[in-house]
């Protein structure tokens, strides 16, 4: 499984400061599809352009079955995570981000101003999650089934097909 992991930020891609989000997602995406996940990592500044490119590398060219930005998804004016995202998507997944603002709503009531989507663009499953470590792993995990059960669909897999012989 080859994931796509993209870090916005303009700070870390003028190396300000470290990327903590990037490997949060790659600790994360290891508990729940294992070992085998083989990452492509990128760190791009909080720019339209920038990103929708990234996105359109790593689907179309580097063929990943998962993408994963962290950052620019608030509502300040460099944040535009979503806007570069929805510009690429084939088909927009808003269940994504509903259930990522429901979850962390019940702890955080401005959580509601995050503006995370989710969509596919070919066989390719892009997902966007907040900057902070900690509401990396409590997005993804909260995702983890739906994550599964969509690369399946998209590798067209049977997510529900019994994987055992009956006789």
């Amino acid at each position: 499984m080859k994931v796509g992991r993209i870090t916005v930020s303009d700070r870390a891609s003028a190396g300000v400061y470290a990327d903590r989000g990037g490997p949060e997602i790659e600790a994360v995406v290891r508990e729940f599809l294992g070992n085998s996940a083989v990452f492509e990592p990128l760190i791009v500044p909080d720019e339209v352009d920038k990103i929708s490119a990234a996105l359109r590398k790593f689907a179309d060219e580097l063929k990943c079955d998962m993408v994963i930005t962290t950052g620019g998804t608030g509502i300040s004016a460099r944040d535009v995570t979503p806007e570069a995202t929805r510009a690429v998507l084939e088909k927009e997944l808003p269940g994504f981000g509903e259930a990522m603002r429901m979850r962390s709503f019940a702890r955080v009531p401005t959580a509601i101003l995050a503006r995370a989507l989710a969509g596919t663009r070919g066989a390719c499953l892009i997902v966007n999650l907040p900057g902070r470590p900690s509401a990396i792993r409590e997005c993804l995990e909260i995702l983890a089934p739906a994550i599964r059960e969509g690369l399946a669909h998209l590798r067209g897999e049977n997510p529900h097909e019994e994987k055992f012989d009956k006789r």
